[in-house]
């Protein structure tokens, strides 16, 4: 999920997607412990998208501190 999908988003579909790529990316690191998966770019492709997401949340964040 590249920076401009994030971005469209909005709180409710961030907070989702946020925990769907953390199970993602636990799904990944289980099935890489127990020699199951077979491509292994998924892992930090999974983490970028975790740090797309949390950046995107931060700025909303700072957006409300800094109006308030």
């Amino acid at each position: 999920m590249d920076i401009v999908k994030v971005r469209e988003l909005s709180d409710v579909e961030l907070d989702n997607a946020l925990k769907e790529a953390k199970q993602d990316l636990w799904q990944a690191r289980f099935a890489l412990s127990t020699r199951q998966l077979k491509d292994y770019s998924t892992i930090p492709q999974t983490r970028r998208t975790i740090a797309r997401i949390l950046t995107v949340q931060r700025e909303r964040h700072g957006a409300d501190v800094k109006t308030a």
